[in-house]
């Protein structure tokens, strides 16, 4: 029988949990036991005795689940946890299966190293944005987290409340927040920032986006800059040039300097994050004003960002939050551990392991096979 293992993440902050003991019986009804290593679940909320109740043998040491297991599933795999992650390759065992996030884009000499130990990895960033990918899109778990915590950290920090209120003490207006991307993070902040009672705009550089925007009761702004060739083929935002992000960021003053919150979303997979905010439009802004700038991880959308800090500049708040899911853990990782359950239904069928590699998500998330890397982002 297939063993599939869960070791505790050792990401500093790391507080999820690739499988939580919901999922267990799916997995046996694929023909596979499951292994935990002893309190990987403890800081999302998923004590060992839950997974014991659902069937998982537990274990005392993560030299136990390497050793046991034929599949190992994390949130951040090597590549993904580049310093304490280095320590697995030492408990890595040729033809064992790897899956998780894996930063392929900045990792490239980790997964040669996990390449070189003869395991099979699937890096779930790679995942293409097709319907029947969807159920399986970590990113978009993700960045539904994300997107409803940017606007919580916004409003605790915003010397304002968002909503409109009739008070004996006169009309509160409400806040003005605009949202730069309208990705599945994006939108998420709208719809959080509606809830709260804010006015919201969003912009974004896909004309497509507009209708999703306005059904969320935002206003879409537009800038004359839209472009359908935003997108690669596999879904993922491109990198549009310096030139067009110049041309951007002066057209995007004018509503940036309107707004009491701005929660910029905008990244590129592989490259640092565009510049969409700079200085002197912070200078602009209202004093009390925040940014919350969820591209921190990637250098940031707003040219003073410093990851995982608050800086204050011109009377501006400007954060730069790290790891926004880890927040969050009970619920990101019951919506990681459905998205990677579903991704391994692909993978074990009866029992066993078959990797077909005519199956486009499996072929577009392989990373490593028989030594060697696999996937076409390395050519």
């Amino acid at each position: 029988m297939i063993k599939i293992g869960v070791p505790k993440e050792t990401y500093p902050g790391e507080t999820r949990v690739a499988l939580i003991p919901a999922n267990v019986p799916n997995f046996k009804k694929m023909g596979a036991e499951i292994i935990v290593e002893s309190g990987a679940g403890e800081k999302a909320g998923y004590p060992d005795s839950e997974y014991l109740e659902k069937g998982a043998q537990i274990v005392k040491s993560r030299e136990e689940v390497f050793s046991n297991a034929d599949v190992i599933l994390q949130v951040r795999a090597l590549g993904a946890n580049p310093v304490e992650g280095k320590k697995d390759i030492a408990l890595l065992k040729n033809g064992q299966i790897l899956i998780g996030f894996m930063e392929p884009f900045l990792a490239k000499d980790l997964i040669e190293e996990v390449a070189q130990k003869g395991v099979i990895s699937f890096a779930l960033e790679l995942l293409p944005r097709t319907s029947r990918a969807q159920s399986m899109d970590v990113l978009s778990s993700m960045a539904t987290i994300s997107g409803y915590k940017a606007v919580l950290i916004a409003a605790s920090y915003l010397p304002k409340m968002f909503p409109m209120l009739t008070t004996a003490a006169g009309t509160i207006l409400p806040a003005n927040v605009f949202v730069i991307g309208a990705g599945v993070a994006g939108l998420q902040a709208i719809a959080t920032a509606r809830r709260l009672g804010a006015v919201v705009r969003a912009y974004d550089i896909r004309p497509a986006t507009k209708q999703e925007v306005e059904s969320l009761g935002a206003k879409f702004v537009e800038l004359g800059l839209e472009s359908q060739e935003a997108e690669d083929k596999r879904g993922y935002a491109k990198d549009m040039g310096e030139e067009f992000y110049r041309r951007q960021r002066e057209m995007l003053t004018k509503v940036v300097a309107e707004s009491d919150v701005v929660i910029s979303t905008a990244s590129v997979p592989g490259k640092k994050a565009p510049v969409l905010i700079t200085e002197e439009m912070v200078k602009g802004m209202k004093p009390g004003s925040v940014i919350v700038d969820l591209s921190a991880e990637r250098g940031g959308n707003c040219e003073l960002t410093k990851p995982g800090e608050i800086v204050e500049k011109y009377g501006v708040k400007i954060i730069g939050p790290v790891n926004v899911p880890a927040t969050v853990p009970y619920h990101a990782s019951q919506m990681y551990s459905k998205n990677i359950t579903n991704f391994c239904s692909l993978l074990i069928k009866n029992g066993e392991i078959n990797i077909n590699l005519n199956d486009d998500i499996l072929s577009s998330t392989l990373l490593t096979k028989d030594g060697k890397l696999t996937n076409s982002i390395f050519d």
